[in-house]
């Protein structure tokens, strides 16, 4: 054995760091915030926020004022009870400060002071205030202002009292901040639309709160897509009808008609009195469903026992209706879940004083007696609604028949491509040029459109790890297309079997045979509107594709300039108009029309090569806008898609 060095005999009890206060938060910020991009930096204003609702929640605000302020400094103000400034007796502390400045501190534990919340339970204020180059709190209470300054989450003053409130303020609290750019690297600079997008949920999901957001920044202080806009620009938000007016308001931005007028609207209490549910639903002639559930007010993008309970109950319910009024037959099969659901707008919020997350983020969830609360609470006035409302119940169910047709007319045709497959003795698509490692981890499928492109990214692919496949056909707009219509498009079904996972409820991404799914078209107008095709394809009917990162956009150049031996690839007008200023005179240019004119070579060299190519990696980042921009754009409708695009027209990045 060798003799220890002496750093490793100082691996001792002092060698432990300890983090005092709020240094753990700007060390690892990421574990309260999730990231220190453009996500995090508005997830600060989301925690302030949050504490103002959960004043709302517990009926004691009814006020929440949002601003924007020059150098992106973030104010919110609230009319509730105003955070406690008596002494903390434990710490021997302010309560307010000990609610800015120590972790887990907050009124949210216990005590009663708030039955149910959201936030990050006790860590948020500290949060903000860790992560902030300073910040203010200002507390009226029993007619006294207070005020108290920190500087990157430490206290900076004592808490002071400047004597009687300004006249109007009776209470309440505001809290004036500004991000820290040691922490927020990438940007400090708000985006008022994603504010917006927020605070209006919270509008909706909290009938009557009166929730304001005002821009009072200059044009320099704004992201350059927002720096047109008049100053102060504002917007406040209030709907009475809650939840249900959430339902009128998604609606109303689909590609898709309602098919009755009239949102379907119930809620309830659980007997203890520590939980409520309240849903809202309407139908629309679209063949997606768009059901989005919250806890608390927070958004539950993975569902939980809330969900769970409302699908169950709902099939139930429908099957049950449907029996006893013969709109089904005594030899014809219930209703699926999915075909109840087809074409359905629901909100889902429940109110717990005990919420119970799956993981960190808050996506799920889990408390079991919020199922049966949600399930007793749809079965009994779904099927009271139906039978009052007759006309209304047959157009549904009318739907609903029309969706259990077409899955039995999907089955059927998927069954006939599986006899097909197992006659053919393969179960990949015949242009496939498939390569030949089997390892997830470094496989990649490029999707090319055509076969002069497909033949030269043949040529020029790693055969190793990269397979091919071309497209032919005329491609389905998936949007206006029910499953049975996809197992028999001839363009999209090689893709399916290609990529091995199935589609819709058969979907299994434990077979996907790809890690990597890339899109490659013209890089053009055509060649952007078979993207987007696929796109709505891999969205609608394989959505953890695109959610667990793995679809990707090549990006081809646009052109190739040449002087001499040396070639140059330019994949924008700009980046080109850079070259030719470089080389000065004597270059030829060409201008690529689509993938086809690219010899293998140049196609491996600039399209294809992992060390030197270029790729976007697609995200989900918002599941509702998602939804939304793929309903708006593929859908039916013509004005809701044109204003869409004039609205973002001045946005629109065209170097790319």
């Amino acid at each position: 054995m060798t003799d220890m060095t002496k750093a490793e005999k100082a691996y001792d009890g002092d060698q432990i760091q300890v983090l005092e206060g709020l240094e753990a938060v700007r060390k690892r910020p990421g574990m309260y915030i999730g990231s220190t991009g453009p996500r995090g930096l508005h997830h600060l204003v989301y925690e302030i926020v949050d504490n103002a609702i959960d004043e709302a929640l517990a009926g004691f605000c009814d006020k929440i004022d949002v601003r924007l302020l020059p150098g992106n400094v973030v104010y919110v103000s609230d009319n509730g009870r105003g955070i406690p400034v008596g002494v903390q007796h434990k710490t021997g502390l302010p309560a307010v400060t000990v609610v800015f400045t120590i972790l887990h501190a907050g009124g949210k534990f216990g005590g009663g002071s708030y039955k149910v919340s959201g936030g990050l339970h006790g860590v948020g204020a500290s949060v903000v205030n860790a992560l902030s180059t300073w910040l203010e709190v200002e507390v009226v209470s029993e007619g006294t202002l207070y005020f108290q300054r920190f500087e990157r989450g430490k206290a900076v003053t004592e808490l002071e009292n400047r004597g009687p409130a300004p006249e109007g303020r009776t209470r309440g609290t505001v809290v004036r901040f500004q991000a820290d750019p040691e922490i927020f690297k990438e940007t400090t600079v708000y985006e008022y639309d994603v504010l917006q997008k927020r605070l209006r949920e919270q509008a909706f999901l909290n009938a009557g709160v009166n929730i304001q957001l005002t821009d009072q920044r200059p044009p320099e202080d704004r992201p350059e897509s927002e720096q047109d806009r008049e100053i102060p620009y504002a917007n406040t938000y209030c709907y009475e009808g809650g939840v249900s007016s959430f339902v009128e308001y998604i609606n109303t931005t689909k590609s898709a008609d309602v098919i009755h007028p009239d949102v379907i609207h119930f809620a309830a209490a659980a007997e203890d009195g520590n939980s409520t549910a309240e849903i809202a639903m309407q139908y629309t002639d679209s063949y997606q469903e768009q059901i989005l559930s919250f806890a608390n007010n927070i958004h539950t993008t993975d569902g939980g026992t809330h969900e769970d309970g409302f699908k169950r109950s709902l099939t139930r319910v429908m099957n049950d209706y449907a029996r006893k009024y013969n709109i089904l037959k005594e030899n014809d099969k219930n209703l699926s879940g999915e075909d109840v659901r087809e074409g359905l707008t629901c909100i889902i919020s429940v109110k717990l004083k005990e919420a119970q997350f799956e993981g960190q983020t808050k996506a799920k969830l889990g408390n079991t007696e919020i199922s049966s609360l949600v399930s007793s609470l749809v079965y009994k006035n779904m099927m009271t609604y139906l039978e009052e409302n007759p006309a209304t119940a047959r157009t549904i169910f009318d739907k609903a028949l029309s969706a259990s047709r077409a899955r039995e007319a999907a089955r059927k045709a998927r069954d006939l491509a599986r006899r097909k497959n197992a006659l053919e003795s393969t179960t990949l698509p015949g242009k496939l040029a498939d390569c030949q490692s089997r390892d997830v981890e470094e496989t990649e499928i490029y999707i090319v459109e055509g076969d002069s492109a497909g033949g030269s990214a043949k040529g020029g692919r790693d055969r190793k790890f990269q397979a091919i496949l071309p497209l032919w056909g005329k491609m389905l707009n998936v949007e206006k297309a029910r499953l049975d219509k996809v197992y028999s498009n001839e363009k999209l079904m090689p893709v399916v079997m290609a990529l091995g996972t199935g589609i819709g409820e058969d979907f299994d991404l434990s077979k996907l045979r790809y890690g990597k799914i890339i899109i490659m078209a013209d890089a053009d107008v055509d060649g952007s509107h078979i993207r987007t095709l696929l796109l709505t394809f891999f969205f609608r009917f394989m959505r953890p594709l695109v959610e667990e990162g793995h679809v990707y956009l090549a990006q081809p150049p646009l052109f190739r300039i040449t002087k001499g031996k040396r070639h140059y690839y330019a994949f924008s007008d700009p980046q080109r108009d850079q070259i030719m200023a470089e080389l000065g005179s004597g270059y030829e240019i060409q201008r690529y029309k689509g993938l086809g004119e690219m010899d293998s070579e140049q196609l491996w060299e600039t399209t294809m090569n992992p060390e030197t190519r270029t790729m976007r990696r697609v995200e989900v980042e918002d599941a509702i806008e998602a939804d939304e921009v793929f309903t708006v754009l593929m859908g039916d409708k013509v004005e809701p898609r044109r204003d869409f695009i004039m609205k973002r027209a001045k946005e629109a990045n065209w170097d790319v």
